[in-house]
C-alpha cells in the first residue's frame, strides 16, 4: 500500500488469525470478548473519516434534550484519568494485553495528583512558611512565567488572567498530572475546576474539620484526596453515566450485576480495548463546533482564534470557563447542550490543528486504531451480547447506507457501528423507553457502564469497596453533580 497522508504501510497481518484473551494485568489493556477481527482496507477506513465524508457534520447543529456539553468533556476528563497509551499507533497491529497503560485503570484522579506530593512535588505548593505545603495543588493564581503571543512577540501572561489557568512553565507547557488536559481550552479549564476542587476542600477541612470533628494537618492533604475521590466518583457513576447511559442500563449494572466485564486478574482490573477505542469515544460525536461558555457571550468554535489551538496559555478573557453556562448548577442557567449522539463529527474535528503529523481527521484515526488493535465488527459484539437479530440487522443496513461508497458488506467497525446504534436506536432513559441521539445505544451503553462501574467496583480505595453505604450529603460535602463539582471553588469571570 502506498503512503497516504503520512500514514506507513499496514504491518502484522498475520495477526488476524489470531485472537482470542485469556486475562490481563491491572497496567495493560485486554479484551472483553473472544471474537475474530475485523479488516477492511485502510482507503475505505479514511473514506469513511474524512471531511466532506459520511461522518462531516459541517456547520449543522443539532444538540441534544437532555445532556449539557460540559458532561461530554467531563467523558474527556475521566478517559485522561483511566487510560493512556503512548507505544501504539496507527500504522501497526497491536496486541490489547502488550500495550501498557500509563495511567492507573481506576476513578483516582491521578491525571491531577500525580503520583503525590513526594514523588510528583513540581504538582503542589513547596514555600516553607506555607502551611498548605505539600497539601494544595498549584494553580496559575500561585504565580506563573509563562508566555503568550502579543501579535508575534512573546510577553509575559498577565497576572490577571494567571490566576485563570493552570501552572505553566516559561515556555507555556501547563505543569499537570495528565499533559492531554490541556489540548483543549474548555478541557484545560475542566482540570483547573478540579484543581480548585481539591484545594478547596483542603480550606473547608482545615477551618470547619469534617462533621464537627477537627482533622489533624498530618491527615489533611489524604483526607482531602479520599473526599475529592469519592465525590468525583459518586458524580461519575451517578450524574455523568445516566446521561451518556441511560439511567435503566445503570440501574440494571447496579442491580443484577455485571455481565460483560468480569476481570478474572486478582491485580488491578484492566481496560477493556472494545471500551477504549470503540465505546467511549462516543463523545467525538456531541462535541459542537461552537460552544458560549460565558453568560450572554459569542458562540466560540473550540479550537478557533479565541479558544486556541490547546497547549498554551491562557490568553483572553473571553475564553475563561462560566461553568454555570455548560453544567447544571443552582444557578439554573440556559444551560448548552451537547450534540446528538450520531454518526457525524464536528467539522473542526476533521481536522485538527495540533496533529502535526499524519492523520488529522479524528474520526479516521479513530477508525485506523480499532483496527490496529483487531476489533471485532460491531455486528459480531451485538450478537455476542445477546442482542437481537432484527435490532443488530436494523443497525447495520443503516451503517451501510450512510456509508454510501464504502464497502461495509463484511462488517461494520464497532466504533462507527456504536454511533449508528446511538442514532437509530439511543438511549434507554426509562425502561423499554429509547431515545434516540440522547445517548449510548445498548451495545455502547452496557460497554461503557459496566466498565466504569467494574473500575470502581474493584479498587479498593473507592468508595464502593469501602462503605457501599456512602452518600455525599449524609458522610461527605454534598457534592452530587457535575455542576456542583466544578463550582465548588470559583473566581469570578472578570467582566469587560
Amino acid at each position: 500500500m502506498a503512503n497516504h497522508h503520512g500514514m506507513n504501510r499496514f504491518e502484522g497481518m498475520p495477526d488476524f488469525c489470531r485472537y482470542g484473551h485469556e486475562g490481563a494485568r491491572g497496567d495493560r489493556f485486554g479484551r472483553m470478548f473472544s471474537l475474530p477481527p475485523l479488516y477492511l482496507p485502510a482507503d475505505d477506513l479514511q473514506a469513511l473519516g474524512a471531511p466532506s465524508g459520511p461522518m462531516d457534520g459541517g456547520e449543522g447543529s443539532d444538540r441534544t434534550d437532555s445532556v449539557p456539553v460540559g458532561q461530554i468533556f467531563f467523558g474527556q476528563f475521566i478517559d485522561h484519568d483511566i487510560t493512556l497509551d503512548v507505544t501504539s499507533s496507527l500504522t501497526g497491529v497491536r496486541a490489547a494485553e502488550d500495550t501498557p497503560n500509563v495511567r492507573t485503570p481506576t476513578l483516582d484522579l491521578d491525571s491531577v495528583y500525580g503520583a503525590g506530593p513526594e514523588a510528583s512535588p513540581f504538582l503542589y505548593r513547596q514555600a516553607r512558611q506555607d502551611p498548605f505545603r505539600e497539601i494544595k495543588l498549584l494553580t496559575g493564581a500561585d504565580g506563573t512565567a509563562a508566555q503568550i503571543d502579543d501579535g508575534g512577540t512573546d510577553v509575559p501572561q498577565p497576572a490577571g488572567l494567571a490566576q485563570f489557568d493552570l501552572w505553566r512553565s516559561p515556555h507555556g507547557t501547563a505543569i499537570i498530572g495528565d499533559p492531554r488536559n490541556d489540548e483543549n481550552r474548555v478541557l484545560s479549564q475542566m482540570h483547573l475546576a478540579m484543581l480548585r476542587f481539591h484545594n478547596g476542600i483542603v480550606q473547608d477541612l482545615y477551618d470547619n474539620g469534617l462533621h464537627g470533628e477537627a482533622v489533624p494537618e498530618e491527615d489533611l492533604f489524604e483526607e482531602a484526596q479520599r473526599l475529592a475521590r469519592w465525590h468525583y466518583q459518586w458524580v461519575v457513576l451517578n450524574d455523568f453515566l445516566p446521561h451518556v447511559c441511560g439511567d435503566a442500563v445503570v440501574s440494571r449494572v447496579f442491580g443484577s450485576g455485571r455481565e460483560v466485564y468480569c476481570p478474572t486478574s486478582s491485580d488491578l482490573p484492566f481496560i477493556p480495548i472494545e471500551f477504549a477505542v470503540a465505546a467511549y469515544r462516543f463523545g467525538h460525536s456531541m462535541i459542537p463546533q461552537r460552544i458560549q461558555i460565558q453568560e450572554n457571550g459569542s458562540l466560540l468554535e473550540i479550537f478557533g482564534t479565541t479558544l486556541g489551538s490547546g497547549f498554551a496559555p491562557l490568553d483572553d478573557t473571553d475564553a475563561i470557563v462560566d461553568w454555570n453556562e455548560l453544567t447544571d448548577t443552582d444557578e439554573d442557567r440556559q444551560v448548552q447542550n451537547a450534540e446528538q449522539l450520531d454518526r457525524k463529527l464536528a467539522a473542526d474535528l476533521l481536522d485538527l490543528p495540533f496533529i502535526r503529523e499524519g492523520e488529522t481527521s479524528l474520526a479516521t484515526r479513530n477508525l485506523l486504531r480499532g483496527q490496529a488493535f483487531l476489533l471485532p465488527s460491531g455486528e459480531e459484539v451485538a450478537r455476542a451480547m445477546g442482542r437481537p437479530e432484527d435490532e443488530v440487522e436494523n443497525v447495520t443496513e443503516a451503517a451501510r447506507d450512510i456509508a454510501s461508497g464504502v464497502d461495509l458488506a463484511s462488517g461494520t467497525p464497532l466504533w462507527f457501528y456504536l454511533l449508528v446504534e446511538a442514532e437509530r436506536i439511543g438511549r434507554e432513559t426509562e425502561p423499554g423507553l429509547f431515545e434516540e441521539g440522547e445517548g449510548l445505544g445498548p451495545v455502547g451503553a452496557q460497554i461503557v457502564a459496566e466498565t466504569i462501574i467494574g473500575l470502581v467496583e474493584l479498587d479498593p480505595r473507592s468508595y464502593l469497596a469501602q462503605n457501599r453505604a456512602w452518600n455525599p450529603v449524609t458522610d461527605g460535602l454534598g457534592i452530587q453533580t457535575l455542576g456542583q463539582m466544578m463550582t465548588y471553588q470559583t473566581v469570578p469571570v472578570p467582566t469587560p
